[in-house]
């Protein structure tokens, strides 16, 4: 009989910016997937699970957080050398986070209003997602990420392929799970028509709006939603701050947002 020789396992690196550590523990909760998998994936740096890292190169790296400090900008740039995947994880790492408020707000008043000496704190003026700063191979989108999505990434790049995730709107997900709408039912302003799907539509199950925490879906149509919501009674305001959440910073909530501020901000006639 001939035996086939054993292929090498990959090195997997888990790294972590400005975040909550709550997509990092979804990797951890997939524990009996992970042992499924290792004969063929070896995690070699992982701070919240092992106090001994391993040096690089890695073959993939999954970074959560945002970029928020002159010294998270080094370090990622360094994680991409090492790495030959690099895969964002979570809506701080993809968007910026809810951290990416600042990034409307004045800084220093931040550091004031927040730190007792703030004169020793160094930080950025902005939060931003991993890719403004490297190359990233693949986003994960979630607050916090999908399980079963993660473990799709890792197992298509354990096959040199590319990761198949949802793409579709939250809408798509409450239909199959045959939950009534709460924007016509409770003429609530929902933004799951413009959000990728993911999350399982847990709030409009349980009577609440969407509030994005998956980012834009494919192909939305922000402004043309934003102008139904206002048309039927919803203040600019209300969608302001329901665009303006985990990912506020996405590219497409936040020209929107900043698009209904600007109305809002317009003197009014009469």
């Amino acid at each position: 009989m001939t035996v086939m020789p054993h292929k090498e396992r990959l090195r997997l690196a888990v790294f972590k910016f400005a975040s909550c550590d709550g997509c990092q523990l979804a990797l951890l909760s997939c524990e009996d997937e992970l042992l499924a998998l290792a004969d063929r994936l070896e995690i070699v740096h992982f701070l919240e699970a092992s106090s001994q890292p391993q040096a690089g190169p890695y073959d993939i790296s999954l970074i959560e957080g945002s970029i928020s400090t002159p010294e998270d900008v080094a370090k990622i740039q360094t994680i991409r050398r090492q790495s030959r995947r690099l895969v964002t994880i979570g809506a701080c790492a993809t968007s910026g986070g809810i951290q990416a408020l600042r990034n409307w707000a004045d800084k220093e008043e931040y550091l004031r209003s927040v730190y007792a000496h703030p004169e020793y704190i160094e930080t950025l003026a902005t939060s931003t997602p991993i890719r403004d700063h490297v190359k990233v191979d693949f986003e994960l989108r979630g607050c916090p990420i999908n399980k079963g999505q993660l473990l799709e990434v890792l197992m298509a790049f354990l096959h040199d392929r590319q990761p198949r995730t949802a793409r579709h709107s939250v809408c798509l997900e409450c239909k199959r799970q045959s939950t009534v709408c709460v924007a016509v039912a409770k003429n609530l302003p929902c933004i799951g028509p413009i959000t990728q799907a993911g999350c399982g539509a847990i709030c409009p199950a349980y009577h609440r709006a969407c509030y994005g925490c998956f980012g834009p879906c494919q192909q939305p149509n922000a402004r043309s939603l934003s102008e139904h919501y206002l048309a039927t009674g919803t203040a600019s305001t209300t969608m302001i701050h329901q665009l303006r959440n985990v990912n506020a910073a996405a590219p497409l909530f936040q020209i929107e947002s900043d698009r209904l501020e600007r109305r809002e901000a317009e003197p009014r006639n009469g």
